[in-house]
């Protein structure tokens, strides 16, 4: 341990002394980690001060990796400063920036569903699906973080990383092989081939909230701008639904729908897949409608999957209703999911930087999402106010075409009726 202010240059001359110190009590060739748990404002610092004492240096080597924690940026200029300041001070190899949600199993085993199942693949583009929601949700408030969340917002804090990325995994393409290189190619592929949204577009397709007071579960819930270290005035979003687009061969025209918030009825992350309906109608269910097919990938909580199809209801008649088949992580046995971080950090030891974000695809992500928050600085852009304990405000139900409508999980993945209105 070693009392020192990172903020500092002069005190980083003490930092190799002690890590000096370190290597020879325990036998190690001067391989280090660092690890960048800090305030964001010292992302840029820290990289400079590191490398003008050497601590930065593979010669003779050494292993020198440095982790850094989101956010990549606060926007797109922020981030290719960033980018700039790590690329001078460390190799793109020596740079591992962690997101927990590539470390859970769940993430992961959507490639494996994908790229090691022949009856999936065949059907995973646009001739065979209508349209891909990815749902990440919270039943809690911003806790005693409002100085933090009032200057970041919910774009920043999980749709230009975590939901993006599920997109990317959703619709990438199977690299030729499973190595960091070739995954981390087809995720900034995906990336680039988002559609760019003009200003009306982004007025219509794009919806953000912030919630309210409400009564929830026999609890009255405060507002989000009455909470603490949150600004009575704030319009910071805690919702944001949005329609995006893939413009390549394999989903052109297919819409996802991403939406991520605060104060919602139940804690999810999750994403649906909505196959199209067969194409003549033979049979009918239940309340007259038909059953198209679904397949649930549930990242948190209860991870595992679930595909919806239709079966006949026993007896007279030619009725259908949904039935699902599931599939838990718990069935497996063996080893636990276990802790996100500490599979990427193992990871990082190892040198396997597949799960780790590369500068283009921050970058890329950046160029996308940027002009949605430039455009939110005007003072027309509507904020909607959503009670808490509700699934964000009504405009959001706007952006989903045609007869569809949000899907909105229950809590259980096993129950025998995994949706519900809340």
């Amino acid at each position: 341990y070693l009392a020192m202010d990172p903020a500092e240059q002069s005190d980083y001359p003490r930092l190799v002394e002690r890590l000096s110190q370190l290597d020879k009590q325990i036998d190690n060739p001067a391989n280090y980690i660092y690890y960048l748990s800090t305030p964001p404002l010292l992302y840029g610092v820290v990289p400079q001060h590191l490398k003008h004492v050497g601590l930065n240096s593979e010669e003779g080597g050494a292993l020198r990796r440095i982790v850094i924690e989101k956010p990549f940026g606060y926007d797109l200029a922020s981030a290719l400063e960033l980018n700039e300041i790590y690329r001078s001070a460390f190799q793109e190899h020596q740079l591992y920036r962690i997101d927990h949600f590539l470390g859970k199993e769940t993430v992961q085993d959507i490639m494996a569903l994908r790229f090691a199942n022949g009856i999936f693949e065949p059907l995973w583009n646009r001739n065979y699906i209508d349209r891909v929601e990815i749902t990440a949700v919270e039943n809690m408030g911003i806790e005693s973080r409002g100085g933090f969340y009032d200057q970041t917002g919910a774009l920043r804090d999980m749709v230009q990383n975590h939901l993006a990325q599920l997109v990317a995994l959703t619709a990438m393409e199977p690299p030729v092989q499973f190595n960091a290189d070739l995954f981390r190619n087809e995720v900034v592929k995906v990336y680039q081939s988002f559609r760019p949204m003009s200003d009306d577009e982004v007025r219509r397709r794009v919806i953000r909230g912030q919630y309210t007071e409400g009564e929830w579960r026999g609890e009255l819930h405060r507002a989000y701008r009455e909470e603490d270290k949150v600004a009575g005035d704030s319009r910071t979003e805690t919702f944001v639904a949005m329609k995006l687009y893939i413009d390549n061969w394999r989903w052109q025209g297919v819409p996802f729908y991403i939406r991520t918030g605060k104060m919602m009825p139940t804690k999810v992350t999750e994403i649906v897949v909505h196959f199209k309906p067969t194409p003549h109608k033979m049979f009918t269910s239940l309340d007259g409608g038909t059953v198209p097919n679904q397949l649930i990938i549930r990242i948190q909580p209860d991870e595992g999957i679930s595909l919806k199809f239709a079966a006949k209801v026993p007896g007279s008649g030619f009725e259908v209703k949904k039935v699902s088949m599931n599939f838990t992580y718990d069935q497996l046995g063996g080893l636990a999911s276990g802790d996100a971080y500490s599979r990427l950090l193992e990871d990082c030891m190892l040198g396997d930087s597949t799960l780790f974000t590369r500068s283009d695809a921050v970058e890329m992500s950046w160029r996308f999402f940027d002009p949605i928050l430039r455009l939110w600085q005007e003072d027309d852009f509507p904020l909607y106010g959503y009670p808490a304990g509700t699934w964000g405000p009504k405009q959001s139900d706007l952006i989903i075409e045609r007869d569809h409508s949000w899907t909105n999980p229950c809590r259980n993945l096993t129950n025998s009726e995994l949706y519900c209105e809340l």
